[in-house]
Order: structure tokens, then sequence, then C-alpha cells
């Protein structure tokens, strides 16, 4: 039996969006004939793309075989027939579209962030949860290889104890004026919804939450490095938005994660994500695909002497963690799990609330930022 699930997807012109969730997503789940469920059924999604310009969703329909389209959200969510709403706007539009969708009765699959502030984050966790909607929010570097190998060490007991994590986090984003700029303009203006922390925090709480153990405290200082850009269109404009931020953690257990996020850094590591944990067994340090381990046993005796060439290779000391399956796209995968959720009631615990827990830590990170100070790190509740 085929259930066909019509999905609103808002937002895909953007180019996380297109690649992302359209491309490596959806059209790949339809290539592929569905989502296949453990009884035999299958789920085929049948999306309708939605957005502000016409001649992009034009475009990206007919090339990738879509048949509907439209720049009319209202209409969309009128049609009883398609039971799903997905955002991936920028955030300063993203509640009051997932309002009206939860309105009409939508399930909601939304990024993140959820909103620009918890209020308005946790309103969205509120009315969900009243209106019976199902509802997720991507979290997508929990099904990045590099990751789930790490996830596959920790559930070994691996680490024995685990210490510490050091993230590393960025890249050089040129400016825009004598080379064009990797990212959007908006990313740069807080008046727009840009902003290292209220991107990246949003992430590194579900990654540290998930994998190591719940965020309880947090010291941040968040800083704008580049003071001017310039704009697709040529045009010079004032960055509002702090483009990086060095922050510390304090986890459960006692676990302290230090993260370096910027995009006025060049890249000297392995990866632009890497994240190195270290515990009594052993410590790893993961990529966005691969994860390299170093056990107590096979650990060198580095001895402190700076008047002698280091007669140490350190890199060459560690051992790659084998892949051991098939790792598909991190974006395609969390998917899989939401359209399972939705039509056989598989669990999915990445919920609004789940999101409402980034937006918080980017309101506190911020305000440890401003204030200087550790800040603790309420439960929250709906």
């Amino acid at each position: 039996m085929e259930h066909k699930v019509g999905i609103i997807m808002n937002g895909v012109t953007g180019r996380m969006g297109t690649n992302q969730h359209l491309i490596r997503s959806i059209v790949a789940i339809r290539e592929q004939g569905g989502v296949k469920l453990a009884n035999g059924d299958t789920i085929f999604p049948d999306p309708i793309l939605v957005g502000r310009n016409e001649e992009k969703l034009h475009a990206l329909a007919k090339a990738y075989n879509i048949e509907r389209w439209s720049t009319d959200l209202d209409q969309c969510l009128a049609n009883s027939d398609d039971e799903v709403y997905f955002d991936a706007q920028t955030t300063v539009r993203r509640a009051e579209s997932i309002k009206k969708a939860i309105a009409a009765g939508k399930h909601i699959y939304c990024e993140k962030p959820t909103a620009t502030s918890l209020e308005d984050a946790l309103e969205l966790a509120k009315l969900a949860k009243e209106a019976g909607v199902k509802n997720g929010v991507v979290q997508d570097k929990l099904f990045l290889p590099g990751l789930l190998k790490l996830k596959r060490l920790i559930d070994s007991g691996f680490f024995g104890r685990i210490l510490s994590i050091r993230m590393e986090f960025g890249y050089w984003v040129f400016e825009g004026d004598w080379q064009e700029a990797q990212r959007p303009s908006w990313n740069y203006r807080k008046e727009d919804g840009g902003g290292m922390v209220s991107d990246m925090f949003a992430h590194w709480r579900y990654v540290l939450d998930n994998l190591f153990g719940s965020v309880k405290a947090v010291s941040s200082f968040a800083t704008t490095h580049i003071p001017k850009r310039v704009d697709e269109n040529g045009n010079e404009y004032e960055c509002t938005a702090d483009d990086a931020a060095y922050a510390t953690f304090e986890l459960e257990g006692g676990i302290i994660a230090q993260v370096n996020s910027s995009w006025a850094v060049r890249v000297n590591r392995d990866d632009l994500l890497t994240i190195q944990v270290d515990g009594t067994e052993g410590s790893a340090v993961a990529g966005l695909r691969e994860c390299k381990v170093q056990h107590r046993v096979n650990t060198p005796k580095p001895v402190w002497n700076p008047d002698i060439e280091n007669p140490f290779n350190f890199s060459e000391q560690w051992s790659e963690v084998p892949n051991n399956q098939v790792f598909e796209n991190a974006f395609k995968i969390q998917w899989e799990y939401f359209l399972k959720h939705l039509v056989a009631d598989e669990p999915f615990p990445w919920d609004l609330l789940e999101g409402a827990k980034g937006t918080q830590l980017s309101d506190l990170g911020l305000q440890s930022s401003a204030e200087r100070r550790w800040i603790g790190v309420p439960n929250l509740t709906i």
C-alpha cells in the first residue's frame, strides 16, 4: 500500500532549501520509490513548492519533475490534501507562517532556529501541542557520518568517563568586495535574523544534548570581527550581527565543552567542523564525515622540551573509525524519520520544544556575552 503525503515546502528557493531539502531529500526519496515501512507499505512524498519568486519556483519544479508550485501560501494551506507544512524561509518569516499552518491543521516540519525569540519558539511548540499536530525540527548534524561514528563510540563505552569536548567551527567568509561572499548578506544583519550565535548555538544545543549531556550553563563572548561587508548588489553595508562566538558550556555530569565558531577564521584542521572528545579511556576527533580515535593503550608519552625538535608526528598516532555502513545524506535521513513518524507513528523526539531549546541557548549566549558572566540554562516545559 502506498501512502501519499502532500507537503507544502515553503522557502525551497534558498540555498539550503534547494540543495538539502528539495534535491537531496524529497527528490531523492521520490526517485528511490518512497520510504519503505516495516509492514511493506511505502510513503511517497507529493510536494508543492511555495515561495515569493515565481520564476525560481517554476524552474525548480521543471528541473525536478514536480508538478505543483505556488506563490500563494494561504491557498496552499487551504488544501486538505497537503497535510504537512515545511518551512525553510529566513528565520524572521518562519514563526508567522508556522502559526498559520498550525491553525490550518497541518503537521509541521521546519528548519531551525524556529523563531527569533524563545517566547515565540515556545509559543509554536505550545500551539502545535494544543492543536494535536505532529511536529519536528531539522537537527541534521546528528545524522552526519562523523557524528554517527562518535555516537557509536559513546554507546560502546569507548571513552570511559567523558571529560571534555572541544569544537572548532567556521571558515573565512569573503567580505564581498574583491571576492563574492559564500553566505547571504542577511546573515550579518541582526535586524534580518542574522548572527553566529542565533545561527549556530541552535546546532550546538542539540549536538551537545543528544550526544554528551544536557547543557546546564553557558559562558559566551560574541563579537563582530568584520564591521563592513558588500552585499549581493555590490553595496557596502554595516554588519550589525556577530560573526564569531567563543563559548564554554557546562554539561550534566561535569563535562566541559569549549566551542569556537567563526566566519572570520582560516581553516587549518581536517574539516570545517571538528569535535574532539577526551575521556579517561580514550579520545576521538570527528569531522563531518570522518572520525579518528586514540585509546589509552596507544596514547604516546610526550615530555615538554622546547629545546629539541619535536620527535612525535601526533597526527599519525590516531586510527580511523571504519564506516561499516552506508551513510546517506543527513537531511534525507531525518526526512525519512519524520515521514515514518507521520504515517506509522514511529518515534521522533526532535520536536518544536527541542527546537525552542536551541533558541533558548542562543538567547542566553547573547545575554552572557552582553553581561560578561556565566548563565544557567533552565529546563524548558510547555
